[in-house]
């Protein structure tokens, strides 16, 4: 009979409340707006919610700041590592998802409806959402499902083994899968997003731990520092190493839309109600390349010469795919979705240097990134036709510089900087990657580089279209079927709007302090 008494050697893990302090503030705001939304009447939940989930996240943010003037360390028995890149990422998770929260409080129109269903398990149209319309039936529970993704998003970029690292990624991926389903209008195809979202999500999801099971025989430990401490000195097991590092980097690779792990992207992006697209674009992005820049860095750098050339040729098809397939869109949100591909490609391109220039470089892209697309998603939003539906076709924007002239010049600065034209956070962001992978990345970072110039060259001629629709296009007649209207934003929204477009032209002209932040938070703990 098996005792139930611990052994003498057990050791209970010591937890850091400080370190981790991040993490209760967003658990203690999203498991309270789990309880708004049992006992708080409907017509009050919207402004409980949305309080709650803005000073959680604030909560959040200023733990960050405090840790960040503490000495780094690790906790948990060594699964949550707070160093300088997980610092770095939280504290710009903590402010991109706030904004991102912002976007999807947005209330269109004079009935105050959002983008979201009123009952997500309904069918489409049926009897059952009607009542619940009728009924006043709130769409509230995005709040505390948004809380708990970026609980899952700021453990990601902290995990220091890979059983934390799963956890974080099912965290962070469960609620999105259900936000992804939660469109108000084309319900059909939000529910297909969602579907495809979830299926692809665990198949990617099985691959990771195949491989962390295959990297757990090889080493005896699924630590990272203890994988990265075996590399080199286990023999006979080297069968295990090499596919194992490969199903781990499938599932991580998927997470950020490199190619070809990205079928799910454009049709989720266009799928999501639009605002959820924006926060996936920017967060998951961002938790994600974090996440895999610590396993690359910490943990199998030492046998990175055996699976670097897959990664080069992943860099190389997810910057030419993204960009190419980018330019053949008709639909924004599918356009977005491409481009966010070629910007993963991008940023793998300063990955794959293998330097601290490159952790830098990368974190930067990412950020500076985040900022720009929520921006360009939250205007997306605003855009409507007649009947109240997303105008997303690009052919719909025609003469918008003329109708909403100031809405126009916003997103023609957001393309310019996705293009990386010179005065804008683009510009600055690609030429960090770019410049890490010449200086470091040796004979295959300098043709990286080549390629990623020439395929922003592809991607600017798609931004370009879209600006030129905008301004020279002949509009259609603003009662027309199909023309676009731009929507009155709510406060939220403009703050959103506001604040990520801010941040794209500051971080163009002025990038020092943000640049000299990467390069300080750029090493990780072993």
């Amino acid at each position: 009979m098996t005792s139930l008494v611990p052994s003498a050697d057990f050791v209970p893990a010591t937890i850091n409340v400080a370190a981790v302090a991040p993490l209760l503030i967003v658990t203690v705001a999203a498991l309270l707006g789990v309880l708004v939304e049992a006992f708080v009447p409907r017509d009050k939940r919207y402004v409980v919610q949305l309080t709650i989930a803005v000073l959680g996240l604030l909560g959040a943010l200023a733990a960050v700041l405090t840790g960040a003037r503490t000495n780094q360390t690790t906790t948990v028995a060594g699964a949550i590592v707070i160093d300088g890149p997980a610092l770095l990422v939280q504290g710009s998770l903590c402010v991109l998802a706030l904004i991102g929260l912002l976007a999807m409080s947005e209330r269109l129109g004079s009935d105050h409806m959002d983008a979201f269903t009123r009952d997500g398990a309904s069918a489409p149209g049926s009897h059952a959402e009607g009542l619940a319309q009728r009924l006043g039936a709130t769409t509230t529970e995005i709040y505390p499902l948004t809380m708990f993704s970026v609980l899952g998003m700021l453990i990601f970029p902290a995990a220091g083994d890979l059983l934390t690292l799963f956890v974080a990624l099912e965290v962070l991926s469960l609620p999105l899968y259900v936000l992804t389903g939660l469109a108000r209008r084309r319900r059909l195809l939000s529910q297909e997003a969602s579907l495809k979202y979830f299926l692809l999500g665990a198949f990617s999801s099985a691959f990771y731990l195949f491989g962390a099971a295959l990297l757990y025989g090889y080493a005896g430990s699924v630590r990272l520092h203890d994988i990265a401490t075996a590399i080199g000195t286990v023999n006979g097991l080297d069968g295990l190493l090499l596919p194992g590092v490969f199903f781990v980097l499938i599932g991580l690779l998927f997470k950020i839309g490199a190619v070809p792990f990205h079928a799910w992207t454009p049709d989720v992006y266009q799928g999501a109600p639009t605002a959820v697209s924006g926060f996936m674009a920017a967060c998951t992005k961002l938790a994600a390349m974090a996440a895999l820049l610590r396993v690359l860095y910490v943990g199998v750098a030492g046998d990175r010469w055996s699976f670097q050339v897959a990664l080069w040729i992943v860099a190389v098809l997810t910057m030419v795919v993204g960009s190419v397939v980018t330019i053949a869109q008709s639909d924004i949100k599918r356009m977005l979705a491409y481009s966010s591909i070629a910007h993963a490609g991008f940023i793998l391109v300063a990955v794959l240097s293998f330097d601290r220039a490159g952790v830098a470089s990368a974190l930067f892209y990412a950020i500076a990134y985040g900022f720009s697309v929520i921006a360009a998603f939250t205007i997306v939003a605003l855009l409507r036709d007649a009947d109240g539906s997303e105008a997303t076709a690009i052919s719909q924007w025609a003469g918008l510089g003329r109708r909403a002239p100031v809405v126009a010049a916003l997103f023609t600065l957001l393309m310019l900087a996705f293009a990386g034209i010179p005065l804008t956070s683009g510009f600055t962001s690609k030429f960090g990657v770019f410049n890490a992978a010449i200086a470091h990345g040796g004979t295959m970072g300098i043709w990286l580089a080549v390629i990623g110039v020439l395929c922003s060259a592809i991607t600017a001629w798609a931004y370009f279209r879209v600006i030129l629709v905008m301004y020279f296009a002949e509009p259609a007649p603003q009662d027309a079927a199909g023309a676009a209207r731009v929507v009155l934003p709510s406060a939220a929204s403009t703050i959103a709007i506001a604040t990520g477009v801010a941040m794209t032209v500051i971080l163009g002209v002025v990038p020092a302090r943000l640049l000299e932040l990467a390069t300080q938070n750029s090493q990780f703990l072993p």
